[in-house]
């Protein structure tokens, strides 16, 4: 039986969108590349960080190409000068110079060091926004990891374009001392100057230490015809212009190139070549996702899960108690109804082993409240549940509006409970904090969210640098449609906009603005913090999620985001921030200084003065009916009922906008209702024959 052909080469350097402004290439994108030339495995190693190390992970997964998670790390190193002999001291001192090493995680233990090193980055080492670790932090936690040695922008490169021989043989043999056979000696052939004359020397350091080489190519854009769309993404990330000399530029060999080009390439040294398919070999780990972990309420141990479910019945159904008897029921409704429902969830939920989550929720929420902190009644599918409404997680009996627990939780569907939770925006922050004292500053962290360049942003920002007058890109931008709900691409503004065609036709200069503004367009620009998302950890966050720290705030964040944080185990909580509450909260307190005493929980909502007020479209100022559009409808609609409310909010939204004046007609008279079957007239004769809310869908 003969030996597989080897694939001859392996990216290694592969920088995705995730090395903000500066890599182009999105991993959907990489996977397909990497497919399209047979390459069986395509290692990420995006700057400093491992933003997207679990969205490639899977991507390429699926794919069929294995991923091999990296990072291209800035480390500091201590002063390393060797030229009078003197033994150097290697430890977490930055008093040396900055150059960058790949680190490459071989297995489960690399990619936890890897995970810890980056955190270790953003968290205590990202003075001015310059994210780095000391060689002494990657010593400490080299296990698992292969290193190269970085190239051209690799300490040991640098010191030899100084001709500074002995300290890059210090700082190759202090590495080699650590990692041993998991040192690689790098070599880039990018056709650059100063990489021809070093590569020489580096190879004999690599000799003369019984060192291996690897071949590697450093790939931030598709394409070599997508280098110009790429320098102006650099131009982009550092504030310069196209036109100036004095600035950061890559190559235009600086591509995602070909198993054949790299063989091409370094055909000279092809066990540099060998080597980057041994290191594929050796890299045998990739993260997955996983079940969410859920931190424990009532204390750990074997027995919290029961315990857990034994507290949330408890204060179930003392909570349901007492909410039956501050209040009324629903038209038609028992007592042993809402009974019987709340029995039937809280089977569900523990049979799916979330009460911590119900428990967690409701403990923060009643902190809040006995804080004083406004906090809103619900909205969303968590609205449904009896169980939440028991525990004054929301204040909406779900009986009374007809709302299904189903759509919240399902065992058919089974999805992590999401409850939209909306506090004071004023005092949201301390809450936040509450949660952070009881389960710990390193196992709460925020959510990252990236930045992108859209259509309108991509081309100011290139307009920018390449020095178009700014009346000229303002006019072209607003040729460019301006939804938020759903964001056009430029290639479809183009398509749809004859004078964005004709600007293109007549001038150069905009065609080039449009063609690179297409390439750059959906990148990311920018990380940030997600406005609401909060998690919780079981355990210290760094041993599940890499960690990022924005300027802005004292929290963790963590390094995925929205999308992947769940999949990589994390459970997320919303704290959203509603600036009507704060005004509710101001407009109670002014009421109650002029003698009068109010509780907005307890007013009736058969109030014909508001109805009054609303059919007038006053409704400036009042959440989700204050748009312009929106009190034209109220004004046509003239609503009496609460109904009436819910239901124009629900079909105020891009497609159900279409049923708003059928509604109305049916309202009045003017249109007969069309019931479609007599079996589900009863399921939508509230509305007039239109199917207007989910629970309707479901109950059909």
């Amino acid at each position: 039986m003969t030996a597989p052909k080897s694939p001859g080469f392996i990216h290694l350097r592969v920088h995705s969108a995730y090395s903000l402004l500066e890599g182009a290439l999105p991993v959907k994108a990489l996977g397909k590349l990497a497919k399209a030339d047979g390459q069986p495995a395509v290692a990420l190693t995006d700057r400093n960080n491992l933003f997207g190390a679990l969205e490639f992970s899977e991507t390429l997964g699926d794919d069929g190409v294995q991923p091999i998670v990296g990072c291209t790390l800035a480390v500091s190193f201590p002063s390393a000068d060797n030229r009078n002999g003197a033994q150097q001291r290697i430890g977490s001192q930055n008093t040396g110079l900055k150059g960058s090493l790949a680190l490459l995680a071989k297995d489960a233990a690399g990619y936890a060091n890897l995970v810890r090193l980056t955190s270790k980055a953003f968290l205590y080492h990202a003075e001015g926004g310059d994210p780095h670790v000391s060689l002494g932090d990657v010593l400490a936690h080299h296990e698992g990891l292969i290193c190269l040695t970085g190239g051209p922008e690799g300490a040991i490169d640098r010191l030899l374009k100084e001709a500074r021989t002995d300290a890059a043989s210090a700082i190759a043999a202090t590495l080699a001392a650590t990692f041993g056979d998991r040192l690689y000696v790098e070599l880039q052939r990018h056709g650059v100057a100063d990489s021809r004359t070093t590569e020489a020397a580096l190879v004999d350091i690599a000799y003369a230490q019984g060192l291996p080489l690897v071949a590697s190519n450093q790939a931030f854009f598709p394409k070599r015809e997508d280098f110009d769309a790429h320098d102006s993404l650099l131009c982009i990330s550092e504030g310069r212009y196209i036109a100036e000399d004095d600035r950061r530029r890559v190559t235009p060999e600086h591509y995602f190139k070909s198993r054949a080009e790299m063989c091409a390439l370094f055909a000279d040294v092809p066990e540099a070549l060998e080597n980057t398919v041994e290191i594929a070999r050796r890299c045998a780990f990739r993260p997955t996702s996983r079940a969410p972990i859920l931190p424990r309420f009532t204390g750990e141990g074997a027995d919290a899960l029961m315990a857990e479910a034994q507290e949330l019945r408890r204060q179930a159904t003392e909570g349901l108690e007492l909410r039956l008897r501050e209040g009324r029921l629903a038209a038609g409704k028992t007592v042993e109804d809402y009974q019987a429902r709340l029995q039937f969830e809280l089977d569900v939920i523990i049979n799916m082993r979330f009460p911590g989550y119900f428990l967690i929720v409701a403990d923060f929420i009643g902190w809040a409240k006995r804080q004083g902190i406004p906090v809103g009644p619900g909205r969303g599918s968590g609205a449904g549940s009896v169980v939440a409404w028991a525990l004054s997680i929301t204040d909406l009996d779900p009986l009374r509006f007809g709302l299904l627990f189903e759509r919240f939780l399902n065992p058919e569907r089974v999805s992590m409970p999401d409850f939209d939770i909306d506090f004071c925006q004023d005092r949201r922050d301390e809450v936040i904090q509450y949660v952070v004292d009881k389960y710990g500053k390193d196992r709460v962290a925020q959510i990252i969210t990236f930045g992108k360049l859209q259509a309108r942003a991509v081309l100011r920002d290139v307009g920018r640098v390449l020095q178009i007058p700014y009346g000229q890109v303002d006019r072209l931008c607003k040729l460019v449609p301006n939804n938020p709900a759903k964001q056009i691409t430029l290639a479809d503004a183009i398509a749809g906009e004859p004078k964005l065609q004709e600007a293109r036709d007549a001038e150069p200069v905009v065609a080039q603005l449009l063609e690179i503004g297409l390439k750059l367009e959906g990148l990311y620009r920018h990380a940030s913090t997600h406005a609401a998302g909060v998690v919780i950890g079981d355990r210290p966050l760094v041993d599940l999620v890499p960690l990022y720290r924005d300027p802005r705030s004292e929290m963790l964040v963590t390094q995925f985001n929205m999308k992947w944080v769940e999949p990589a185990g994390l459970v997320k909580f919303d704290f959203l921030g509603l600036k009507t509450l704060t005004v509710l909260a101001k407009a109670e307190e002014l009421i109650r200084g002029s003698g009068t005493v109010i509780d907005l929980s307890k007013v009736e909502l058969d109030d014909p003065a508001t109805y009054e007020l609303m059919s007038k479209g006053d409704t400036v100022g009042v959440f989700q009916l204050e748009s312009t559009g929106m009190r034209e409808s109220l004004r046509k609609l003239k609503p009496d009922r609460f109904d009436d409310i819910i239901a124009m909010v629900s079909l105020y939204r891009p497609g159900p906008m279409a049923n708003i004046d059928p509604y109305i007609n049916r309202k009045y008279g003017l249109e007969e209702p069309d019931y479609l079957h007599p079996l589900i007239e009863p399921i939508l004769k509230e509305t007039y024959g239109i199917i207007i809310y989910q629970e309707q869908v479901m109950q059909i």
